[in-house]
């Protein structure tokens, strides 16, 4: 499970259904997942948790999470669904909150000459709208939704969690730990790899059986369009936004690089 790219979807449950059903139809006695993930949207996040607690409950299947590089925000909550998280000596995972980002684009188009035009018929409809000043009230409101998305998540993790935390005041504030710290703070169960620990847990003779979801290009319908479709205008909105989704991902990504 991945964080998205501008090659490629980003995670959520639509895109992780199937692989899940399939992994959790082979009759075996755990089921081992593999997160490498900064996060995402928290619904999403959620959605994919249940999903994998649902089948584990179903299907009376152990849920064994591997953590690679990272398992932070909407990432450890998906880690979560697992009876034991395991993570490598050097696994960044944590950062257990809710973050929201934008740009705010009003100097620059003043500078530019242009000018934006808004017509609502409710005066919220356009709250933090990156072209205009921020407001207050806007930031409150903001504000107020995500303690609820955080309150949400921390009940989460206690759930699942429970008596493994550490009492630390810094566990809910979002930051991020690795390895052994994150272990000691209860974060994770121990640390190693999937195929080695699966070896242990279950015989030399124990074999891994790799689900995933197709990749490349050729593996997915992509649409094709004539160019008279589209305007100048289309084409460069679509660019702007692509490069905008990109730094997104990469402050993500560029968050937990040591």
């Amino acid at each position: 499970m991945a964080s998205g790219t501008p090659m490629r979807q980003n995670l959520s449950l639509a895109g992780v259904a199937g692989v899940l059903e399939k992994a959790f139809s082979i009759p075996a006695p755990a089921v081992a997942i593999s997160i490498n993930s900064p996060g995402g949207s928290p619904v999403q996040s959620r959605l994919i948790y249940k999903r994998i607690r649902d089948l584990a409950e179903e299907k009376q299947r152990r849920v064994l999470v591997y953590v690679e590089d990272v398992a932070a925000s909407g990432g450890y909550m998906i880690a979560c669904a697992g009876d034991e998280i395991i993570i490598d000596p050097s696994s960044i995972v944590g950062s257990i909150g809710v973050v929201s980002a934008g740009f705010g684009f009003q100097e620059m188009i003043r500078k530019i000459g242009v000018e934006r035009r808004v017509h609502t018929s409710g005066r919220n409809k356009a709250i933090l709208d990156p072209f205009q000043p921020e407001k207050e009230d806007d930031i409150a409101h903001l504000k107020e939704l995500q303690q609820h998305i955080h309150t949400v998540f921390i009940d989460l993790v206690k759930s699942r969690r429970g008596a493994k935390l550490a009492d630390n005041d810094d566990l809910f504030t979002g930051l991020f730990w690795v390895g052994e710290k994150a272990r000691e703070l209860g974060l994770a169960d121990s640390l190693g790899d999937m195929r080695s620990d699966i070896k242990r847990r279950y015989g030399a003779k124990a074999q891994l059986r790799l689900i995933a979801p197709a990749r490349g290009l050729l593996s997915r319908k992509i649409p094709f369009f004539s160019v008279e479709q589209f305007s100048t205008t289309d084409v460069a909105s679509a660019f702007a936004a692509g490069l905008l989704e990109a730094a997104e991902e990469k402050a993500a990504w560029q968050r937990f690089t040591l």
